[in-house]
């Protein structure tokens, strides 16, 4: 299996240093920060979700950075919201921003290559699977990722993860000892050079 190539992208350090500056900007401007992979993508998450799963759900958002998924899905109505970063400055903006638009969304500092406490329905990944394979272990990383997900998903919960750098296919050859694909997120598509693509990938799981 081809790996990426080490990147900046998966160390710590890198995410520190932009939450610092998202969390002075929001402090000074009210900006919350940038939403990756684009609200169209997030939309069609909360899509799925709200076509899918109880608004009762226990639902961990891992990596969650400034933790606007999370704010979206509260104002759909979800009541069961967690958020994970290990990032300390990640963490204090998601809360700040949480405070301000008046949502109760639990956030805690945890590195999910080190374990999460809990049982979840929903565990869903937006980015940080892909920071973990921009890391010189990421063989390792990918194995603890897979196994802490693993166990504390709910038998009968789901997995979800948009990637920007893994295609369906692929997701699937990395999961195929923990995961199996139920389900995925048409996303819309573009030509360039004669080949079609599209943003990112979001594909749902289930335990094996």
């Amino acid at each position: 299996m081809e790996e990426l190539q080490e990147s900046k992208l998966g160390s710590k350090k890198f995410w520190d240093d932009r939450y610092k500056v998202e969390m002075a900007n929001f402090q000074d401007h009210g900006d919350p920060g940038e939403i990756w992979y684009g609200e169209d993508t997030v939309e069609r998450i909360i899509k799925w979700m709200n076509d899918t799963v109880a608004k009762d759900s226990k639902i961990v958002d891992i990596g969650c950075g400034n933790g606007m998924l999370l704010i979206e899905l509260a104002a759909e109505g979800y009541t069961n919201l967690f958020g994970i970063d290990y990032s300390e400055d990640a963490v204090t903006l998601a809360k700040s921003i949480a405070l301000e638009r008046h949502f109760k969304i639990d956030y805690s500092i945890c590195n999910i290559l080190e374990g999460l406490k809990g049982q979840f329905d929903i565990i869903h990944d937006k980015g940080t699977y892909d920071a973990i394979t921009l890391h010189a272990n990421v063989k390792e990383f990918r194995r603890k990722y897979l196994e802490n997900v693993r166990n504390c998903l709910n038998e009968s919960g789901f997995f979800m993860i948009t990637s920007g750098n893994w295609t369906q296919d692929e997701l699937n050859e990395h999961f195929k000892n923990y995961f199996v694909c139920t389900d995925s997120i048409p996303i819309p598509q573009f030509k360039f050079g004669g080949k079609t693509g599209g943003v990112a990938t979001s594909v749902i799981y289930r335990k094996l």
